[in-house]
C-alpha cells in the first residue's frame, strides 16, 4: 500500500518537470534586448613590422532611448601582451568620428577614452575614437599586440550602465 506523502512527492515532481520543460523554457526566436549602449572594436590591419602603424577604432553606440550625457572608459594591454617585453608600441594619434566629421580627441588619450566620445551621444547614435598604433622600429617580432576595455555610461534619464571587459582584434607583429 502507498502512502499519500509518496504520491504528493511524485506529483509534485511530474509537476516540476513539466514546468522546468515548458513553463520555464524561452521562447523560441526571442531576441535578448540589446544593452543600453555598447563599445566594439576594429582594426585596419591584423598584421604590421615593426616601424608600422595600425588604426585601432572604438566605437561607442547608444542603445537607450535617452542621451548619454557622461562616458568613462579604461583601454588597456592584455595579460598576453605585457608577458612579451620585446614588443615595442606606443599610441600616436587620436581622432574622434561623429557626425560632423572627424575632429581630434580631447580626452586624456587611451588611459581615459570616454572624454573623446563628445559631450552628448543621442539614442541610436554612436562615436568612434581611432586611435593609431606605432610599434617601434625595434621592437620584437611574431607577438600579437590587443588590448581589452571597461566602460561606464551615464543617461540623462540618470540611470547608468557598465560593460567590460571588451577585447580588441590582436595585431600580430611580423617580420620581414
Amino acid at each position: 500500500m502507498r502512502s499519500h506523502l509518496t504520491r504528493r512527492l511524485g506529483l509534485t515532481a511530474v509537476l516540476a518537470l513539466f514546468l522546468a520543460v515548458f513553463g520555464l523554457a524561452p521562447a523560441a526566436g526571442a531576441a535578448e534586448p540589446a544593452p543600453p549602449a555598447a563599445l566594439t572594436f576594429s582594426t585596419d590591419a591584423a598584421t604590421t613590422t615593426p616601424g608600422g602603424t595600425v588604426n585601432l577604432s572604438v566605437t561607442l553606440t547608444n542603445n537607450n532611448s535617452y542621451d548619454i550625457w557622461f562616458v568613462y572608459q579604461t583601454i588597456d594591454p592584455t595579460w598576453l601582451t605585457t608577458q612579451r617585453p620585446d614588443l615595442k608600441y606606443s599610441f600616436t594619434g587620436c581622432s574622434l568620428a561623429g557626425p560632423g566629421g572627424s575632429t581630434p580627441c580631447a580626452g586624456t588619450g587611451p588611459a581615459n577614452l570616454g572624454g573623446n566620445y563628445g559631450a552628448t551621444v543621442p539614442p541610436g547614435q554612436s562615436r568612434t575614437v581611432t586611435l593609431t598604433l606605432q610599434v617601434a622600429a625595434d621592437s620584437g617580432c611574431n607577438g600579437n599586440i590587443g588590448f581589452y576595455s571597461y566602460f561606464y555610461a551615464e543617461f540623462s534619464d540618470s540611470s547608468s550602465t557598465s560593460g567590460g571587459p571588451v577585447y580588441t582584434p590582436e595585431t600580430r607583429v611580423l617580420c620581414a
